[in-house]
């Protein structure tokens, strides 16, 4: 997802992993993009070594998340760095995320703009609950929640649909696709196979 100004961060379970590499962005289409990813289950090295160059390659392409998926590796892991309604920043690593979302008369929607790294430069509304809780594990294993409103709540979202192989065009109207796609392809020539790294 695309990013905001920033301001100081909240991070509750520490800073993101530094030093990685920026990697190219998978595309929408390809298949790793399209299934569930595998759950993490091995807390070493290369998972920080992971979540480095997931950091490294969402802060490229000015984003405010990325799943592993998105840079082509199959594993429930994502990072951000968001803020929440009232504008406070967010920074975390989230490995098995599962979202818990307001139900009943606590439910409201709110259909702002969305758009995705995976498909870039395309933006169109995508109604979401304006709300989110996510519950997962960190780095080490130790167990991570983040909730919040706002750019947040949809930022949780969409990162945690990624790893279950779910992209934000499959929530939104055929119409509203077309529209999205048409947006894409006309600045597609701005987003190299290689973009950002």
């Amino acid at each position: 997802m695309a990013a905001p100004t920033k301001a100081p961060e909240h991070a509750p379970y520490g800073p993101l992993p530094e030093g990685g590499t920026v990697r190219p962005i998978t595309r929408w289409g390809t298949p790793v993009m399209h299934h569930a990813q595998q759950q993490v289950t091995v807390f070493d090295e290369a998972l920080r070594s992971l979540a480095a160059d997931m950091t490294a390659t969402m802060y490229a392409a000015e984003g405010v998340g990325l799943a592993a998926c998105q840079i082509g590796e199959d594993l429930a892991i994502f990072v951000f760095d968001c803020p929440d309604e009232s504008g406070e920043r967010w920074v975390g690593v989230v490995c098995n995320p599962v979202v818990t979302l307001p139900e009943g008369r606590d439910r409201h929607l709110d259909d702002d703009d969305e758009g995705c790294l995976s498909f870039p430069g395309a933006f169109v509304e995508c109604a979401r609950p304006d709300w989110a809780r996510v519950d997962g594990v960190g780095l080490s294993g130790e167990p991570v929640t983040f909730e919040g409103g706002g750019l947040l709540a949809r930022c949780l979202q969409h990162e945690t649909d990624h790893t279950y192989g779910t992209v934000f065009g499959d929530r939104i109207s055929a119409r509203a696709y077309k529209r999205l796609q048409k947006q894409h392809d006309k600045l597609a020539p701005g987003y190299p196979p290689d973009w950002p790294a």
